[in-house]
This record gives C-alpha cells, structure tokens and sequence, in this order.
C-alpha cells in the first residue's frame, strides 16, 4: 500500500467531506457537518484563501485522510482516515505536515479538541505523538489539547 501525501486542493472537498462520514470514531454526516456551518462551499474556500489550510493522503486515486488548521489560531481542525488505513502512521504523517507548516508560519503552541474519554482512539493518539491536556474543554465538551513544537533549526 503506497500513500502519497500532498496539499489540499479545492477540489479535493466533496470527497473529503464524503470521508468524514466514514470514520470509525467522531464521523459527521454531511447533514451533521452543514449544521456546524461546514459546508462544501465554506470548506472549498478555507482551503482556496489559504484559512483552512490541509494534507491528504492518497492511495490508488482517493484520498484515504486529510488533516486541516486554522491558519488564524493554529488549531488543528480536522484529522480524519478511512479504518482501514489506521494503525499505519498515515495519521501521524498529516498531523506532523501541518504542524511543521504551522511552525514555520510563527505559531509557538497549536491547539486542538479531543475526546476526553480514555477508551476513544484519538485520546491515546494525541497523547502519543507529543499533545498535552490544558485541562480546558470546548463547547462542543472536548478537552482541548496543545503541542509545543520545537524552535526551528
């Protein structure tokens, strides 16, 4: 299994949002997503004027994950995969592009919202590659997580 991983593109959004809906945990439908205001035109947007900027990750043609940030805050979005691409580093790989984006834009600390429930994927997931609780929840009842990257070289 071979994955490229590029930047997002405009067009890439529809199957993006059609992805979102398959994840094994935390999946939004599209229904879902539009009531949050996530829409294929306001996710087409953030991605042309560069405020929701992202990676994919492909495989034999589709795209199988994607990580997207705010540009404005340095929160980490979004971090999605099909299941049957967990468990390969793929998600790891698009976290640490935009991080690295991230940093090289000036952001000194990224922020993100997480379950706070131990037995949810994305709990263990973010603790492991470096995130740590603020200690703070989101309206939405997340815990809000944050990583310090590195100083550049």
């Amino acid at each position: 299994m071979k994955i490229t991983y590029r930047v997002a593109a405009p067009e890439d959004t529809p199957e993006c949002i059609a992805l979102r809906g398959k994840t094994r945990e935390n999946a939004f439908s599209v229904e879902q997503l539009e009531e949050l205001g996530i829409t294929l035109d306001s996710w087409q947007t953030g991605i042309s004027d560069g405020s929701l900027p992202g990676y994919v990750g492909v495989s034999e043609g589709r795209i199988v994950g994607y990580c997207f940030g705010d540009r404005e805050t340095g929160e980490i979005v979004v971090l999605a995969l099909l299941p049957e691409y967990e468990n390969k580093g793929i998600g790891k790989i698009l976290l640490n592009l935009m991080t690295e984006d991230f940093k090289v834009l000036g952001f000194k600390r990224l922020f993100l919202g997480c379950s706070s429930d131990p037995r949810a994927r994305s709990y263990g997931f973010y603790r492991h590659v470096g995130w740590r609780s603020t200690g703070t929840f989101d309206d939405a009842g997340d815990e809000i997580l944050e990583y310090i990257p590195p100083p550049l070289k």
